[in-house]
């Protein structure tokens, strides 16, 4: 099968938001009256991102969650995105898996295919993602990071920590039970893109940024963006580990030092890590209903620059946890 007969019988479809979509040399947008453009690209590379004997339907679904989690950390609408595709072989059958989990994905979101590349390499995907927000009297919607104020909530969406606990076992460095690894797995390979909540949370949210490498590693680019500190209760985000309530889970043996740092340095959730006014509590448990989507509030901003963690009886604690790095 040639380059071309590839795009064709697993990436081509129909253009219906884009002006014009895959077959020629530019895909063409026109963004809504209104709005402003949002973009964000996300590359996966194979042994350093995802195994090499992943499935490739989660594979697929991966690739674009990462993506569209940027968009809604934005607070962004999605509206099409672009796939270069690097490729060691032509494998029809991960081929046919790897598009449907991608595409499966992208429809649920009405976000359409509209270009890229492919080539021949190691395996290899980047994604480009298109979307929209809204410019209200002449001032965007968008959520940025460098809008926390002193006196607001951190909040974070979901569960944090399971994606970092199914990594390890994958890894070999702990063991789990077969139920709970299925579970954590999923959190791992198929993330969910909160992008209901971040448009909800436009006009809510003073600050927001998904979590990719870590809760508190990403938390700390919205205090430098914004250039305040923050207090957060580890007990209520060591909460968040879904995994504490499987029914397997006593069986893992895992210690509270190891819960702490799944939990507050695991990456790869991608949750919403968001801030908001305290007077604003009420609209964010509307704007987590409006989404179906939890969150929780686990610290405060403060005046002071740096991160502040207290224990479950409200005293400091001195430990430093380190998120993930690519060059560290």
């Amino acid at each position: 099968m040639g380059e071309f007969d590839l795009i064709a019988r697993y990436f081509t479809r129909p253009a219906t938001r884009a002006v014009l979509g895959v077959g020629d040399d530019c895909a063409l947008l026109q963004p809504a009256p209104g709005t402003q453009l949002a973009i964000s690209s996300d590359m996966l590379v194979e042994g350093r991102h995802f195994f090499a004997d992943v499935d490739p339907f989660t594979l697929g679904h991966k690739a674009l969650a990462v993506n569209l989690s940027d968009l809604a950390a934005c607070g962004a609408k999605p509206q099409a995105f672009t796939l270069a595709l690097a490729l060691p072989r032509v494998d029809e059958a991960w081929l046919a898996a790897f598009s449907k989990g991608l595409l499966t994905l992208a429809d649920a979101h009405g976000c359409e295919l509209v270009g890229g590349d492919t080539t021949h390499g190691p395996l290899n995907i980047c994604i480009t993602v298109f979307g929209e927000v809204p410019v209200v009297q002449g001032k965007s919607q968008a959520l940025l990071r460098s809008g926390a104020r002193s006196g607001d909530d951190v909040y974070v969406s979901g569960a944090v920590g399971d994606a970092r606990l199914a990594l390890e076992a994958l890894r070999g460095t702990l063991a789990l039970p077969p139920g709970l690894l299925v579970q954590a797995k999923s959190r791992l390979e198929q993330p969910t893109p909160r992008v209901a909540l971040g448009q909800a949370l436009r006009g809510v949210a003073s600050a927001a940024i998904d979590v990719s490498d870590g809760l508190l590693g990403d938390l700390g680019h919205i205090l430098r963006a914004s250039g305040v500190g923050a207090t957060l209760d580890t007990a209520l985000a060591v909460n968040l580990l879904a995994s504490r309530r499987h029914p397997d889970w006593p069986e893992a043996g895992i210690d509270a030092e190891r819960q702490m740092e799944l939990a507050l340095a695991g990456g790869d959730d991608y949750e919403l890590a968001f801030t908001a006014p305290g007077s604003a509590r009420d609209a964010v448990e509307a704007a987590a209903s409006e989404s179906q989507t939890p969150v929780s509030r686990i610290g405060r901003i403060d005046t002071a620059p740096g991160l502040r963690l207290l224990d479950a009886a409200g005293k400091p604690l001195q430990r430093r946890y380190a998120s993930f790095d690519h060059f560290a």
